[in-house]
């Protein structure tokens, strides 16, 4: 979980209120509470709780009373609310929010549940079903988007304690993910099986010499499946339909540095879109100091991709 997240939900906190005040012709805010103040919060459940907690199955619902306003600021920023989630894809990085707002309202109104399946959108109507995968190991987890935010740098959703374990990202407190808006029952819906984190090893026998080698699989007996390969992530800087132009931010992004950049041209058949990018690229830790450095060169925003 990072650092700033108390911060983080202060900030979001005071998002809400200056909400309030500047969009007063509207019918609702974007509400936000504070960390609420210390007390006790049930120790998290195990590996094995953790991946018997259901996914979030998605259902129709009308739009929440609350925060869903046409648009709303916070950290000086203005965000504007889809008016709908159909065909919403983006990859980006998650992080988690827990201990400190458990029991707390969400922006939604709803009191916050750091062990059910649920996370924080900036832009997405609430409530949103998604489906949120961890590009970095294939999890793969259904989720309730109730809440707004995280209103950090590079971060395009904040997922409850539950769903960030059953991702396996606690300990990082980050990882690159996709983000999918779902459709109440519309095929893909589901969420396939994922194995949990694998358990610590019971003692050996007492029978069994403590350094017995591993048993050698019979003959014809096949290996364990390997983990699926997982597409490289590139970082988008541009798409542009003048090849000139691509070529132009190409040519900045060179002289700043960035050699592992290139020109993506369109596939064959497809409409005439160069796409600047720039990788692959391997951590949350490396996307952050590329976004960085973009945002010095005027490039904001940066998109990750996989195809």
């Amino acid at each position: 979980m990072s650092g700033a997240r108390g911060l983080l939900r202060a900030v979001r906190a005071g998002g809400a209120l200056a909400a309030t005040v500047m969009l007063a012709a509207c019918a609702s805010t974007a509400h936000r509470i504070q960390p609420l103040p210390p007390q006790p919060v049930p120790p998290p459940p195990g590996a094995a709780q953790i991946a018997r907690i259901p996914d979030a199955v998605p259902r129709p619902e009308p739009r929440s009373v609350h925060g869903n306003p046409p648009f709303y600021d916070a950290l000086g920023h203005r965000y504007f609310v889809l008016g709908t989630a159909d065909g919403y894809l983006e990859r980006g990085v998650a992080s988690w929010y827990g201990p400190t707002f458990q029991g707390g309202n969400t922006s939604s109104g709803e009191p916050y549940d750091m062990y059910g399946m649920t996370a924080a959108h900036k832009t997405l109507p609430l409530p949103t079903y998604a489906r949120v995968t961890n590009l970095a190991n294939g999890r793969s987890v259904v989720v309730r988007i109730n809440d707004r935010g995280p209103f950090v740098a590079n971060r395009i959703i904040d997922l409850s304690y539950t769903a960030a374990a059953k991702l396996d990202m606690l300990r990082e407190g980050t990882a690159m993910v996709e983000v999918r808006a779902l459709e109440p029952g519309a095929a893909g819906s589901a969420v396939p099986a994922v194995a949990p984190p694998a358990a610590a090893p019971e003692a050996a026998p007492a029978t069994q010499p403590a350094t017995a080698p591993p048993p050698v699989p019979a003959a014809g007996t096949a290996e364990p499946p390997a983990a699926p390969a997982l597409p490289p992530l590139y970082v988008q800087t541009g798409a542009f339909g003048d090849p000139a132009n691509a070529g132009r931010q190409l040519a900045r992004l060179h002289a700043a540095g960035l050699a592992s950049a290139f020109i993506l041209p369109p596939p064959q058949g497809k409409p005439p879109l160069y796409r600047v990018r720039i990788g692959p690229v391997g951590s949350v830790a490396e996307f952050d100091a590329l976004a960085a450095r973009l945002a010095g060169l005027g490039i904001p925003d940066p998109r990750l991709v996989t195809d």
